[in-house]
């Protein structure tokens, strides 16, 4: 273990969508610093593999299954934690992702165009996505927020994303409910300051995951068309790696670091929203 950050050694986080290819990074490096994870997945299996790592590695860790947007498995899943660790410190809200239904399959509207437009999207399925990415942020903080308000020096961090700032094409849903993210990241730090609850978000740049590589990668490995505008609006010239988010994540969770940091969303993007173009 690091000698750094040693003061979060002991405290519980619940981590949302903790099976995920950045959370489960983020996962990884709190229970190496001491802290006890939790990992609430709607399916339990994908949370135990990395609970099983975690634990192999000195760590200790739980995994819980339950669905952000069920207030229910919700509760259920607070009790088991209580049960467990006693406590809660830190929440990370990183359930959410993408659906087929909730992607147009061209950028630009055109009537001509193949496959779903913009008109044919359903309300369903905007919906969902919309819900997963904002809607389960909520209820996780209103569920997990009173044990939080228990602690010396609570945290909430939630995960937005580039298109909160400037929209990617094809996905309004998804957009639309990052954008929401920071302003409720921004609405709840204000409303708990005197608590001394802190809360802030992380938008990562372009990161590969298992949600978006079949965007972003040809079946040979090769980039797509879309990920080559990615490559030419990133300076750094490359996608993310999940360890590229740990030294931002270390710095809002601990008080020592960023005490007075409360109600902003830092950009971990190689440079994509500080450059225009030209």
């Amino acid at each position: 273990m690091l000698s750094t950050h040693e003061n979060i050694a002991g405290r519980t986080a619940v981590i949302t969508g903790g099976s995920g290819v950045l959370c489960s990074e983020m996962a990884r490096e709190l229970a190496q610093r001491g802290v006890k994870v939790v990992i609430i997945n709607r399916t339990e299996e994908k949370g135990q593999a990395v609970v099983n790592e975690i634990v192999q590695n000195g760590g200790e860790a739980i995994a819980i299954a339950a669905d952000v947007l069920d207030r229910d498995s919700l509760e259920k899943a607070k009790e088991q934690i209580i049960e467990n660790f006693g406590r809660i410190d830190i929440l990370i809200n990183g359930a959410g992702g993408n659906h087929p239904d909730a992607i147009t399959e061209s950028e630009i509207h055109d009537d001509e165009a193949a496959g779903k437009s913009f008109f044919d999207m359903e309300e369903q399925g905007f919906s969902k996505v919309f819900a997963s990415n904002f809607t389960g942020s909520f209820l996780a903080s209103q569920v997990f927020g009173r044990e939080l308000l228990k602690q010396k020096s609570p945290v909430v961090l939630n995960i937005s994303s580039m298109s909160a700032f400037s929209p990617m094409t094809k996905v309004p849903a998804y957009s639309a409910a990052k954008s929401a993210i920071n302003n409720f990241t921004m609405w709840m730090a204000v409303h708990f300051a005197e608590q001394n609850l802190r809360v802030n978000a992380i938008a990562p740049g372009f990161f590969l995951t298992e949600q978006n590589k079949n965007l972003l990668l040809n079946k040979d490995g090769s980039l797509t068309a879309r990920s080559g505008k990615i490559m030419a609006g990133t300076p750094m010239k490359r996608f993310g790696k999940p360890s590229d988010l740990i030294g931002t994540m270390l710095w809002l969770i601990d008080e020592n670091y960023s005490g007075f940091v409360t109600g902003i969303t830092v950009p971990v993007d190689g440079g994509f929203m500080a450059y225009s173009g030209v």
